[in-house]
């Protein structure tokens, strides 16, 4: 487009438009001859930035060439290298940043009021929230428990990023459900865990029922704190208390580095 400012303007004044516009019309708001208007579009239509559409004419005549900006798609494989370069030097590092800004995402959602008040209402909560997000989540029966639960994410939107930079990705969308299910009261009650490729398109969220420090330390038969309720497995025995996942430990990585 070399640096003409005409044209510049031209395009910018296309990709603000909601439908094309033609020689005549873009003439009228830039102020330029109708010529050198052509000759611009002309150029940009070379460059392909523009493209041509034809359009009925007004009144009798012949139809109106109309002119349109070409909409560039995203470039997400840069942008996900430029956030995996600045989100920290190592894997871990973005990692863990990864998941903090899936937990702010997760803070702005509307997500109304869902209790967890089992592994099964946290699971139904996941599977509704990756469904709504395109992920095509299924219940994986595959060692399935009463203390552990999985979920297939079938049709990641950002696969192809995931697949170098899932550090970034995959902790981006670990953080979000996590952030969602403790607004629903599961913090310190249920873990959540993100396996990426455990085949070669579908990636597999692991659920499994754990216990806060402050629960877990409590013994058999003590009264239990204010506001503080076990969450029991659908058959009723109680979970060992074991140490509740951390953002640090963010997902586990495929048996083979991609």
């Amino acid at each position: 487009m070399s640096d003409s400012w005409p044209r510049r303007r031209l395009l910018a004044i296309l990709r603000g438009a909601t439908e094309p516009l033609d020689a005549q019309e873009l003439a009228r708001i830039t102020g330029q001859h109708v010529t050198t208007v052509r000759f611009h579009l002309d150029v940009l239509t070379r460059e392909s930035l523009v493209r041509q559409f034809q359009q009925p004419p007004r009144g009798r005549g012949r139809p109106r060439i109309g002119y349109r900006a070409v909409q560039r798609s995203v470039g997400y494989q840069e942008l996900a290298q430029v956030l995996a370069d600045h989100l920290g030097p190592d894997p871990i590092t973005r990692s863990a940043a990864a998941v903090e800004a899936g937990r702010a995402w997760g803070a702005r959602m509307d997500i109304g009021a869902q209790p967890v008040e089992s592994l099964a209402d946290a699971r139904d909560i996941t599977m509704s929230l990756m469904s709504e997000l395109g992920f095509a989540p299924e219940k994986d029966p595959v060692g399935e428990t009463t203390e552990h639960v999985g979920i297939t994410l079938t049709a990641c939107p950002l696969r192809e990023l995931a697949r170098s930079h899932s550090e970034v990705v995959c902790g981006v969308h670990l953080g979000l459900m996590r952030e969602v299910l403790e607004r629903n009261g599961a913090r310190g009650r249920v873990g959540v865990q993100l396996h990426p490729f455990t085949e070669p398109e579908l990636c597999t969220a692991r659920l499994e029922l754990t216990y806060g420090e402050e629960v877990a330390a409590q013994p058999a038969g003590a009264a239990q704190p204010a506001g503080e309720e076990r969450m029991i497995a659908p058959s009723g025995p109680r979970v060992p208390p074991q140490l509740r996942d951390t953002d640090a430990d963010v997902f586990e990585q495929p048996a083979q580095q991609r």
